[in-house]
C-alpha cells in the first residue's frame, strides 16, 4: 500500500494527478492513493458549490478595509517577510475570515500578471465556494494549514501554481479572523513553503496578541484557570468577546446558549456576586456564578460558572415543544441524546449527509430504526456489515439494495474494507439516482483513532 505523497513534484505523480482530476471532473472514478483524501473532499465541496473548473468567473466585491487590528498587526509582518525573500517569485496574501484578499505584495512580474490574470488580488475573494479547491479557501473552510499543488486546484487556470494557505486566529477569542497565502509557481514549489506559512501566521497572532487590550488578555488569562479548577460550564464576556468551552458548546442548544450569554451579561454588568438562576428555552434550569474581572473598565466583563440545577417543572408539563424529539421505542431525556436524535430525523426530512458519532452501545443504530420507523414504517431496513466484504458478492448486493425500493439501507463496519472496496463502494453511493423521497442508506464507518463511530445517512 502506498500513501499518497504530501507534494506531487514528481512528473510521474504529477501526471497521474492530472488524469485523476480529469477523471473526477468527467464523473469516473478515480484510483485510490492518486489525490490525497483533503484535496479530493475539498473536490467534492467545489463540485456542490457548482465552481466553474474551465474558467475563474470572479466579481469585484469591494476596497479592502486596511485600517483593522488584522491589517495592522500583519502587514508589517507580510512586508519583513516579503524583504527576506529577497525578490524570489513568491506572493504574499493576506486574507480575510470570508476569504477576500485584502494584500497582495509583489512578486516577479510574471507571477503578478498570472495572479491578475486569476483575479488572486486585492477586493477579489478566494472562498472555495467560488475558486473550488485552492490554497486560500480551502484552508479556510478545514480550519487548518492546506498546500494545494498544480493539479490539485480545482479550476484549471491555476493549475500552474502552487500555494500554502494557514488561518490566522484571534489570541483571545480564538475566532479565525483571516488567512495568509504563500503563492509561487509550481515549478518553485517547496516542501518548506507550508512550514514558512505557518511560521508567518504565528508572527501576525503574536503581533495581534501585543496589539491586543491588556483587560482582553486578563480575560483570557481567568478565564483559562477557571477551565482548569472545572469540569463544568464556562463562559466568559467582554464587549467584543464571547468564549465558551467545549463541553457549554456540547450540552447547551443554541437557542439555550444565546439566553445564557445575555443573562450572564447582564449580572456581570450589574456587578452580581450571589448565585442567579434562570431557566433556559428547553426547560433546564441552571445557576451562574458570576465573576466580574478586577478593576475593568468596560462594563460585562468577566468569567461565568454555570451549574446545571435541573428541570424546569413547568417546561416538562407541557410536551409540546419536545414531542418532535422523541422517536418510537427509545427512551432517554438528557439533552444531548434528544438533540442527536432530532438531527438525524431532521437528516431524513431534508435529505442532506449525516455525520453521526457516538461510543460503541450509544444506540447509533437505533436511532437510524427509529427514524425509519416513523418517516417510513411501511418500507425495508437493511443492515449489510461491510465486516463480511471479502465475500466478492457484498458490494453486488449492496449496489442491488442501493437500486431496491423504498426503504432504509445501514451499511456498518466500513473502516474494515480495503481502500479499493472503499473507493468502490463510495462510487456506488454516487451512482445512486434515487428521489430523495425514497432511499436513505446510512453508512457506518469506524473511526481508529478516536474509537469511535461515524455514520453518514443521506437520502
Amino acid at each position: 500500500m502506498r500513501p499518497a505523497p504530501s507534494q506531487p513534484s514528481a512528473s510521474g505523480d504529477d501526471k497521474r494527478l492530472a488524469r485523476a482530476r480529469e477523471q473526477f471532473l468527467t464523473a469516473e472514478s478515480v484510483e485510490p492513493y492518486h489525490v490525497r483524501d483533503t484535496i479530493l473532499a475539498s473536490w467534492w465541496r467545489s463540485r456542490r458549490s457548482r465552481v466553474a473548473a474551465d474558467r475563474i468567473d470572479l466579481s469585484y466585491i469591494r476596497d479592502p478595509d486596511l485600517d483593522t487590528p488584522l491589517s495592522r498587526s500583519a502587514m508589517p509582518v507580510l512586508r519583513s517577510l516579503r524583504d527576506a525573500l529577497d525578490g524570489q517569485p513568491i506572493s504574499v496574501i493576506l486574507t480575510d475570515a470570508e476569504g477576500l484578499v485584502l494584500s497582495r505584495l509583489a512578486a516577479d512580474n510574471e507571477l503578478d500578471r498570472h495572479l491578475d490574470g486569476v483575479r488572486l488580488a486585492p477586493g477579489f475573494s478566494y472562498a472555495e465556494e467560488f475558486v473550488g479547491t485552492n490554497g486560500i479557501g480551502t484552508a479556510l473552510e478545514g480550519g487548518r494549514p492546506m498546500h494545494v499543488f498544480g493539479h490539485e486546484h480545482y479550476a484549471e487556470h491555476l493549475e500552474d501554481l502552487a500555494c500554502a494557505g494557514v488561518p490566522i486566529r484571534h489570541p483571545v477569542s480564538g475566532r479565525t479572523i483571516g488567512a495568509v497565502d504563500l503563492t509561487c509557481w509550481r515549478k518553485d514549489a517547496d516542501p518548506l513553503l507550508i512550514a514558512l506559512a505557518k511560521t508567518t501566521a504565528d508572527q501576525i497572532t503574536q503581533a495581534l496578541l501585543q496589539d491586543t487590550s491588556a483587560q482582553e488578555v486578563q480575560l483570557l488569562q481567568e478565564y483559562l484557570r477557571t477551565c482548569k479548577r472545572t469540569s463544568g460550564m464556562v463562559v466568559a464576556l467582554s464587549r467584543d468577546t464571547v468564549m465558551l468551552n467545549d463541553y457549554a458548546r456540547q450540552v447547551l442548544d443554541p437557542a439555550d446558549q444565546s439566553v445564557l450569554l445575555g443573562q450572564a451579561a447582564e449580572a456581570l454588568a450589574a456587578g452580581q456576586h450571589s448565585p442567579v438562576q434562570v431557566v433556559l428555552p428547553t426547560g433546564v434550569t441552571v445557576r451562574l456564578y458570576c465573576r466580574p474581572l478586577e478593576g475593568a473598565a468596560m462594563p460585562r466583563a468577566g468569567v461565568v460558572h454555570v451549574r446545571l440545577a435541573g428541570r424546569d417543572s413547568r417546561a416538562s408539563a407541557d410536551p409540546v415543544p419536545h414531542a418532535r424529539m422523541y422517536l418510537p421505542g427509545l427512551i432517554g431525556a438528557g439533552p444531548l441524546w434528544l438533540r442527536g436524535c432530532d438531527q438525524v430525523e431532521a437528516a431524513y426530512a431534508s435529505a442532506e449527509w449525516l455525520a453521526l458519532s457516538g461510543e460503541p452501545g450509544a444506540g447509533k443504530l437505533a436511532v437510524l430504526r427509529a427514524v425509519h420507523q416513523r418517516r417510513n414504517p411501511a418500507g425495508w431496513f437493511h443492515v449489510i456489515d461491510a465486516a463480511e466484504a471479502a465475500d466478492a458478492d457484498w458490494l453486488t448486493s449492496a449496489r442491488t439494495e442501493l437500486a431496491g425500493d423504498s426503504g432504509t439501507l445501514v451499511i456498518r463496519h466500513v473502516d474494515r474494507l480495503s481502500p479499493r472496496r472503499l473507493h468502490a463502494l463510495s462510487g456506488a453511493l454516487q451512482e445512486t439516482d434515487a428521489p430523495m423521497d425514497v432511499k436513505w442508506p446510512a453508512v457506518g464507518q469506524r473511526v481508529v483513532a478516536g474509537g469511535r463511530s461515524r455514520v453518514r445517512c443521506s437520502a
